[in-house]
């Protein structure tokens, strides 16, 4: 058994979190042991651009070595209220075009209503 796991039986047997989040930890560290494309460049970013016409803006910079760790528990980018064209964007996609060597600008959403989302990878 592996010490991620371990560590989360010992949360549990000393009463830090019940049984449901220890289910659900364990089925994270699982999910992204066996689901999570291998990325070859861990200096990467993953850079996510939204300009919106409400002025609601968004920059998020994200080491995809982080992304990479966790990838198995994200599907998909959370749709942020407001912002169109966030919801349909496929993160393990993502994570295996990187690791596939992809560089540089890799979505580019326009929405009707003149919002703008970008997803960079440098």
């Amino acid at each position: 058994m592996n010490d991620e796991i371990m560590k989360v039986l010992n949360m549990l047997e000393e009463g830090k979190i019940d049984a449901q989040k220890a289910g659900e930890l364990i089925e994270v560290l699982n999910a992204s042991k066996n689901n999570v494309p291998t990325v070859t460049n861990s200096d990467k970013m993953l850079k996510i651009r939204v300009n919106s016409q409400n002025g609601d803006n968004v920059n998020i910079n994200i080491p995809v070595k982080f992304i990479r760790t966790i990838g198995g528990a994200i599907k998909r980018i959370p749709k942020v209220e407001g912002i169109e064209g966030m919801e349909d964007i496929d993160i393990q996609a993502i994570l295996q075009a990187v690791s596939d060597g992809l560089d540089g600008k890799i979505v580019d959403v326009k929405s009707e209503k003149g919002d703008n989302v970008e997803i960079i990878v440098e």
